[in-house]
């Protein structure tokens, strides 16, 4: 932990963070000026936000890892990866209604999710639409920031229970797109790096080792996008397309006044 941060410097952050992200005002304390904190600090940020969302009833299904495809990299103007950690309240089902308003600059990612077994072996892989509060309030951004904020992850949505199961695209090679309101965004090999997902995979598991962490059987991980970061308004509809065929979409809508 970086000197200034005691442990309980961190807590009291921790719930800080938490009380914002729940009042959709993300990560406040980076608005202050001259704060900052180093990488380890921020992830200890985030896995105590963890912690309260576990004791307060949450169950964490799996991780995302950021910031390591070309587009994203050049978007936010750092190299990963970083680490996020996903909520199993926060999964959607495809073809959901999503209300702008309970995110703050609601923003998409197309991406791909891998599941592991038992052997931490892929056992499947499918198209997500990742959302986040695309929101920064540092001068300059930083992967602390980034970190703390859990990668300003707000949320997936995912395709149908085939899909979630499918192997097909675990090794073949295929191409992912972004398409919102019929207009192709952007389009790339699936996985952000030529490694493959298993790159992600086991990056992801050494890291976890390293904050005294364990990747489970059955987790589910965003391997990063090979796209951009996408702001979304109400009226939009997102579709994630593999190879032209629509797998997972979504409609931005906004409760009537």
């Amino acid at each position: 932990m970086k000197k200034g941060f005691s442990f309980q410097d961190v807590q009291n952050l921790a719930r800080r963070q938490l009380r914002d992200y729940r009042a959709k005002n993300p990560g406040t304390c980076f608005s202050e000026p001259d704060f900052s904190m180093d990488v380890r600090t921020a992830y200890d940020l985030q896995d105590a936000v963890s912690k309260l969302r576990i004791e307060a009833g949450e169950r964490i299904i799996g991780y995302k890892i950021g910031c390591i495809g070309p587009e994203t990299a050049t978007q936010f103007g750092m190299d990963g990866p970083i680490r996020g950690t996903l909520f199993a309240g926060e999964i959607l089902e495809d073809r959901t209604f999503i209300n702008p308003n309970q995110f703050s600059n609601l923003a998409i990612e197309g991406e791909m999710a891998v599941r592991i077994n038992e052997r931490y072996e892929i056992e499947a892989a499918f198209p997500v639409i990742e959302l986040h509060n695309f929101v920064f309030r540092s001068p300059k951004k930083t992967l602390s920031e980034l970190i703390a904020n859990n990668g300003i992850n707000a949320g997936l949505v995912v395709p149908i229970a085939q899909w979630q199961r499918s192997q097909k695209y675990i090794a073949k090679k295929a191409n992912l797109a972004v398409n919102i309101n019929g207009k192709n965004l952007a389009s790339a090999n699936l996985w952000p790096t030529k490694a493959g997902p298993e790159w992600s995979v086991n990056w992801l598991q050494s890291h976890l080792h390293e904050y005294g962490l364990e990747l489970l059987p059955g987790s589910v991980i965003l391997v990063g996008t090979p796209l951009g970061l996408y702001p979304v308004e109400d009226g939009d509809e997102i579709i994630v397309v593999i190879d032209d065929q629509p797998l997972v979409s979504c409609f931005i809508e906004a409760p009537a006044s």
